[in-house]
């Protein structure tokens, strides 16, 4: 139990099943939430205020397709201030609360032209470039097995809900670079070399931190740009953030959709 927690389950209690972590240019879909409580960070113990534009920094508590979820609302990254588990007590506290399903929202660049901006990728694996979270860790509890990381069934349910609603979904390898500078061409031409599909700046230290409470694990990359070197024009944090926006409809329909089957069918 964290205090957080302790915090949320008094001002809102319910059965909360489902966490989210919203990516840049989803905030919207934190306005979706029905019956909604919102705890800003800066009011929860143990919460880092994210220093991003574009990630608000707010836990959204209420009920998305008529499931209990907990919504992040902007999440805090290693290069803001050098901790890679900078997001730990946040999913403590979903863990505390009953999630047992985390579902994980990024903007990434991509390293293949069939993938352009504005698509939207399904993670299965992860390749880690940055330092791990779990480093510090004095428990056996650290040495956290990384097979299927990210739920095969969870997967295979994301799929068939989003071809349910007609909408497309690639599967790919996500790698992780500590940021905040974006990579280089060289650095690309590496990625695809080892396998990525996607490359950005969050997303795996959660994974890892919610395989060490034993959440379950699904991801969903935005594709914001082609990756350095493959388009005339470097990626910048403006286009990511523009890209992130407009393809938002079609992400928060496939999340609600998500979360409304989850509701209907279980788990």
């Amino acid at each position: 139990m964290t205090a957080a927690a302790d915090l949320v389950r008094a001002a809102r209690p319910d059965d909360y099943r489902l966490a989210l972590v919203l990516g840049s240019g989803l905030g919207a879909l934190a306005r979706r939430v029905e019956d909604a409580t919102r705890f800003p960070y800066e009011d929860l113990p143990g919460f880092p205020p994210p220093g991003v534009s574009g990630h608000s920094g707010a836990l959204v508590a209420g009920r998305l397709g008529g499931l209990p979820v907990l919504v992040f609302d902007g999440r805090s990254h290693y290069y803001e201030r050098g901790d890679a588990g900078a997001m730990r007590v946040p999913l403590e506290t979903a863990a505390a609360l009953g999630c047992d399903t985390l579902l994980l929202t990024n903007a990434a660049g991509s390293t293949h032209l069939t993938m352009p901006p504005g698509s939207l990728m399904t993670i299965v694996d992860h390749i880690s470039f940055g330092p791990n979270p779990l480093v510090g860790e004095t428990t056996d509890r650290r040495f956290v097995n990384m097979l299927d990381a990210y739920d095969p069934d969870l997967i295979a349910r994301l799929t068939r809900v989003a071809r349910s609603n007609g909408l497309g979904l690639h599967e790919g390898v996500y790698m992780w670079f500590p940021g905040p500078s974006f990579e280089t061409p060289a650095e690309i031409r590496m990625a695809r070399g080892l396998g990525a599909d996607a490359v950005g700046m969050s997303t795996v230290p959660e994974a890892i931190i919610a395989r060490f409470l034993g959440l379950k694990v699904v991801a969903i990359s935005t594709i914001t740009n082609l990756a350095a070197g493959m388009a005339m024009d470097g990626p910048s944090h403006a286009e990511t953030k523009s890209v992130a926006g407009s393809a938002a409809a079609d992400l928060a329909g496939l999340i609600v959709a998500f979360a409304a089957d989850i509701a209907v069918h279980g788990e």
